[in-house]
């Protein structure tokens, strides 16, 4: 059987290449779709903005852990990086869970600095902050460095022991200074390039040296948004890459794979980074309509007397609910009786705030006259 030769092996390696006439169409598409994006966010108003950037935020460490099949509290990450940003959320105060404030602290020095230099110590303290007590995926990691020889070659495998498939095999250890001084030089080297191209570029290019012993891919997909950060010419993040990528994880998977497979000629490559990125900032754009149907909602319910029962359940309707409201549930949520629930409900409908649905009995459900606006 032939052994797979990567591309840090190649002859050629790093000079990538791509086919330019290949990528001018998306390229132009999706820097339509950022400044559209951007003026929506110029005209919606402070708060607003902060309710995408801190969405946003919460999406981008929240999936880019998932994408590695770490799985973080939702909550938790939207008060960790509520507090960071200064913004009063309401509810319990943030915990100190340092795993997820690492993280969080990471993606946020990534967007609001990234016009700073990435240096070799930058980066291993990105690193640092990932990984607070020194324990990875796989056990025990070295923390705040590069991978140390003596453990064998980098693999990402999947399966069983005796049964592994092996996905990619990193650069030795012995190669790690030079390569990474490579890239630290290109990715701060005073270009003309284009942002977004140099973010897919960054992104491959990292994660294809696998520096560390763990967290190679949050901290790949950390620089992208740094570099998408400068495209965008604000340090407000208002779409998530990651939560893209999480949604499209097994394409990202097999891309990185035949990329990293493939000859220097990365255009395939590329032009999956920039379709995924147009399907991001197009989540954006309904994401921010959706806030703003909620501002209306509750602009318009100003002169409406509701109590604070009501007021709960409106909140998670309007955050979208997760199933059907029945007075059962409300009865349940709200800690009343079902008879309390269903004059809430009643007035509600009075108002013209709920509507009753079509199925009776014991499936009866009430829904928000103008849910399909959320």
């Amino acid at each position: 059987m032939l052994r797979v030769i990567y591309i840090h092996e190649l002859p050629d390696w790093p000079n990538f290449t791509w086919r330019q006439e290949e990528l001018i169409d998306q390229l132009a598409e999706i820097r339509y779709q950022q400044g559209l994006l951007l003026g929506r966010m110029e005209a919606i108003g402070f708060d607003l903005k902060t309710e995408a950037e801190l969405n946003a935020l919460t999406d981008t460490v929240v999936k880019t852990s998932e994408i590695e099949g770490e799985v973080l509290t939702t909550d938790e990450v939207r008060s960790s990086v509520a507090s960071r940003l200064g913004v009063d959320i309401g509810g319990p105060p943030p915990s100190e869970n340092r795993n997820i404030d690492g993280i969080v602290d990471l993606m946020i020095d990534a967007a609001e600095n990234c016009y700073a230099p990435l240096t070799k110590e930058r980066l291993l303290s990105w690193h640092a902050q990932l990984f607070p007590y020194g324990w990875g995926n796989a056990g025990h990691i070295t923390v705040g460095e590069w991978r140390k020889p003596g453990k064998g070659p980098m693999r990402v495998v999947s399966g069983r022991p005796r049964r592994e498939r092996v996905h990619f095999v990193a650069p030795s250890e012995d190669r790690l200074e030079h390569e990474m001084q490579a890239f630290i030089t290109w990715f701060n080297a005073l270009r003309r390039s284009d942002n977004i191209l140099k973010a897919a570029l960054a992104h491959l290019w990292f994660v294809t040296i696998h520096p560390f012993d763990d967290g190679n891919g949050r901290i790949a997909r950390a620089i992208a948004d740094l570099a998408l950060a400068r495209s965008d010419g604000v340090s407000q993040r208002f779409y998530s890459m990651s939560a893209q990528i999480r949604k499209e994880r097994n394409d990202y998977y097999e891309i990185l794979q035949l990329s990293q497979k493939g000859s220097m000629d990365i255009t395939n490559w590329m032009v999956w980074f920039l379709d995924c990125l147009g399907r991001a900032i197009e989540a954006a754009h309904d994401t921010v309509s959706a806030s703003i149907a909620r501002v209306r909602f509750w602009d318009g319910l100003r002169e409406v007397e509701i109590n604070d029962r009501q007021r709960k359940i409106l909140r998670r309707l309007v955050n979208g609910f997760d199933g059907k409201m029945t007075t059962m549930r409300w009865a349940r949520i709200t800690r009343c009786s079902q008879d309390t629930a269903l004059r809430d409900i009643t007035d509600l409908i009075g108002k013209g705030v709920l509507e009753k649905g079509t199925a009776g009995g014991r499936s009866t459900s009430y829904a928000l006259v103008n849910d399909g606006s959320f």
